[in-house]
């Protein structure tokens, strides 16, 4: 079973990598520490799981970059 994130926490993650595309990275202790000092959170709770999606967010970005690349290099190649 996968976690569930609220809107809220999806939307404050992705301003943040559009914001800070250069400082995240797909490491989450990095990460961590970026939305402490980026985002007012009270809760650590809520700072973690932010942390979390964007770790995640990272590596989805980063997958499909790679992806889309590959298959520019395979239609050059015809």
């Amino acid at each position: 079973m996968g976690n569930v994130y609220t809107k809220d926490i999806k939307r404050v993650a992705i301003q943040l990598y559009e914001r800070f595309k250069d400082q995240v990275t797909t490491d989450y202790q990095a990460n961590k520490k970026l939305v402490e000092s980026y985002v007012d959170v009270m809760s650590k709770k809520v700072r973690n799981r932010i942390a979390g999606y964007l770790t995640r967010y990272a590596k989805m970005q980063k997958m499909q970059t790679k992806k889309e690349s590959e298959e520019e290099y395979i239609e050059g190649e015809e």
